[in-house]
């Protein structure tokens, strides 16, 4: 298998918190004696903002291009992480699970423009192949990795592990990463070129 390469490397990281963060809500409430419905209804949230918000942004990717909404997706999503772990309120695991859904909504089909840009149509599915092989791997290798340090240091550090982890991924991607969206990069040149001027 390939070198998952820098979009890769993200999702590798992003998988590894991930595959952590989207059991934090059922098991920090769970151990503050919320109800089983109180603790559905922060599960629900999540994957109810992450419908709704992949819809809302498919109008303000275009001008905005990827490696913003990769960014900072990955960035409100640490947001919700930390906000679950760091707030023992339940609005406020509400909000972190709408900020993780808001997030994940930014983050994840944008991953998967941002390889069919710039992956060629002969080879475009062996790149989305190699990338999912990373981001499940990153899946497993963050249970096991979050779980061993929630059996070491408590579930609230393991779960601080993974917002700090979550947000400085985000960071990467804003340093790192190349703009990937043909428009929104001619976009950038010509602002760039009309401020130098």
């Amino acid at each position: 298998m390939s070198s998952p390469g820098p979009l890769g490397e993200i999702e590798v990281r992003r998988a590894l918190t991930a595959g952590f963060a989207e059991r934090a809500p059922e098991a920090i409430p769970h151990t503050l004696r919320l109800s089983v419905a109180a603790i559905g209804s922060i599960k629900a949230v999540y994957p109810a903002a992450m419908g709704r918000s992949a819809a809302t942004h498919r109008s303000v990717k275009r001008p905005l291009g990827r490696k913003w909404f990769i960014a900072g997706g990955m960035i409100v999503q640490a947001g919700g992480i930390w906000l679950t772990v760091q707030v023992p309120v339940y609005k406020a695991w509400i909000i972190g699970a709408l900020l993780q859904g808001i997030g994940t909504a930014m983050v994840y089909p944008t991953l998967l423009a941002a390889i069919s840009d710039v992956a060629h149509p002969e080879w475009r599915a062996s790149a989305m192949g190699a990338y999912r092989f990373w981001r499940d791997l990153g899946y497993a290798l963050g249970a096991l990795i979050s779980g061993v340090i929630a059996d070491l240091l408590g579930m609230r550090a393991a779960i601080q592990v993974v917002a700090v982890l979550t947000l400085l991924s985000g960071l990467h991607v804003a340093i790192r990463m190349r703009e990937t969206h043909p428009a929104a990069s001619r976009q950038n040149v010509a602002a760039v070129s009309r401020v130098v001027d």
